[in-house]
């Protein structure tokens, strides 16, 4: 089993007192989490998945009589997919509130729903975690350094889903049925999404994107739609653990872009199952989009898990001088260019107007050779 690194949080966290919440995409492995910290507890468990209907009922509303009944003598309650429950904020503080000797333990695959529905009823009650794909780091706990550098390749074309890794002859296939149906269910569910193949068309083109600026205005022209629509659907993507965004970095000089956003995928497998285009790296004339994508992504796990509160930026000037990534922790400023080419990283350079204008910590070209340092504690 893949060691998870919020395992040891999670469990230092029990009995404390507060709900414990759980968000990310379906697949990453919130619910195996549970089950495996869940194994070394010997208090009665009571599992709840809000994928059943009849279990959105029960808890949709209750009262608190209710509520003891449903619980009995369980310690723990699970609530898996609590974002599909009415008022579930409400039922979790009549538990927290009245029955203080049971644990919450809390999933959502939609920050947006779940979120409106618990920040007001459980503010102050309640420990959040967000939970990403397999991170390097803990692809390094469980399998060593060889393991993480023989799937290096693999990883860049089918990603880091828990189910990919372990069963990577299947992995095509996989990611096919996760990316179609499954991980966008609840984005689908929401009354704003009423054009479903508007947000397949609009995938793609943000899957074609990845690593350069994007526009909402051509976006929208692209897809036969409005820059409004376009800007929603890429926020509620966002919202639901598919995409993240990367605004433009500036504070001093004049000639630098204001407004740019760059849009990237939590994972290379999805967006390449967008695309349809699982192709060996020697085939491929994307490799530098997915290398930007992949180490990007890790960087983010790598500082959420190792509670880095970095901001993440690319900077880029009018002149298209540029910076694919940089990171603003506490006014400490990290510049990295991502090469998957040695060679062209040996010429990697800070643009000079950069280090005139901004005091900088370290600039790192990062290339397959050196990643590790970046993303291994």
């Amino acid at each position: 089993m893949i060691q998870r690194k919020l395992t040891q949080t999670i469990n230092n966290r029990l009995f404390k007192g507060k709900a414990i919440i759980i968000v990310g995409a379906r697949q990453v492995g919130k619910t195996s989490l549970m089950r495996n910290l869940m194994s070394h507890h010997k208090e009665p468990i009571l599992s709840l998945n809000c994928d059943d209907p009849e279990v959105r009922a029960m808890l949709s509303g209750v009262n608190l009589s209710n509520l003891r009944l449903l619980i009995g003598k369980h310690k723990i309650v699970i609530i898996d997919e609590a974002q599909r429950v009415d008022g579930i904020g409400l039922t979790l503080k009549l538990i927290t509130d009245n029955i203080p000797d049971v644990q919450l333990l809390v999933t959502g695959s939609s920050s947006l729903e779940l979120r409106n529905r618990l920040d007001e009823p459980l503010t102050g009650r309640k420990f959040e975690y967000t939970m990403f794909p397999v991170s390097t780091a803990e692809l390094f706990d469980t399998y060593g350094l060889l393991g993480v550098k023989q799937t290096l390749e693999n990883r860049l074309i089918f990603g880091s889903y828990p189910d990919i890794i372990t069963h990577s002859d299947d992995a095509a296939e996989l990611l096919t049925n996760l990316s179609g149906s499954y991980l966008y269910r609840d984005l689908l569910s929401l009354d704003d999404i009423r054009r479903p193949v508007l947000l397949e068309k609009l995938l793609v083109a943000l899957a074609l994107q990845v690593g350069s600026e994007v526009s909402f205005n051509e976006l929208a022209q692209t897809t036969g739609t409005d820059s409004k629509t376009v800007e929603k659907y890429i926020n509620l993507l966002t919202k639901c653990f598919v995409i993240f965004q990367l605004s433009a970095y500036n504070r001093n000089v004049r000639t630098e872009l204001k407004r740019g956003k760059k849009i990237y995928f939590y994972d290379n497998g999805i967006r390449n199952a967008v695309l349809q285009n699982f192709s060996p790296l020697n085939l491929r004339q994307d490799v530098g989009a997915l290398w930007e994508n992949f180490f990007i992504s890790e960087r983010i796990k790598a500082n959420h898990y190792s509670h880095r509160h970095a901001k993440s930026y690319f900077w880029r000037t009018t002149q298209q001088q540029e910076i694919d990534y940089i990171e603003d922790c506490d006014g400490k400023i990290d510049a990295f260019e991502l090469k998957w080419n040695k060679r062209a990283a040996a010429k990697a350079k800070m643009p000079e107007i950069f280090t005139k204008s901004y005091d900088v910590a370290s600039f790192s070209a990062v290339t397959p050779d050196n990643y590790l340092q970046f993303l291994i504690d």
